[in-house]
């Protein structure tokens, strides 16, 4: 319980760090929606469905761009969609890799995989 705590709260802080390239990154996101949304002639809530589906690069089909701006807009969304991804990725990893290191001490660790290898 006490890794997970920890984690949690690295994680946490991790987030608080990158909320504003989070948040300008999910804005991007919710605009370049819409704006592909109007082009298509979706309501907003279907665009900011859309969008989202395609950021996290989803891609159910039901909705998709039949014009070239809104071609070329969903491949912006999906590029923005992965390096938001490659942010909560990162941090996540960071995050245990802290969290072990604070609970466990890897040299020993390599000893004892060392030592049961023989």
């Amino acid at each position: 319980m006490e890794f997970t705590l920890l984690f949690l709260k690295l994680f946490y802080y991790g987030l608080l760090l990158t909320a504003p390239i989070l948040t300008f990154l999910a804005l991007i996101v919710i605009g370049l929606g819409q704006i592909a949304g109007q082009r298509e002639s979706w309501s907003r809530g279907e665009a900011l469905y859309w969008s989202f589906v395609t950021a996290t690069t989803v891609g159910y089909g039901d909705f998709r761009p039949l014009h070239g701006l809104s071609r070329l807009l969903s491949i912006l969304i999906a590029f923005c969609g992965v390096i938001f991804t490659g942010i909560m990725v990162a941090i996540a990893i960071t995050s245990t890799t802290r969290a072990l290191e604070s609970k466990y001490d890897f040299s020993q660790l390599e000893h004892i995989i060392e030592q049961n290898r023989n």
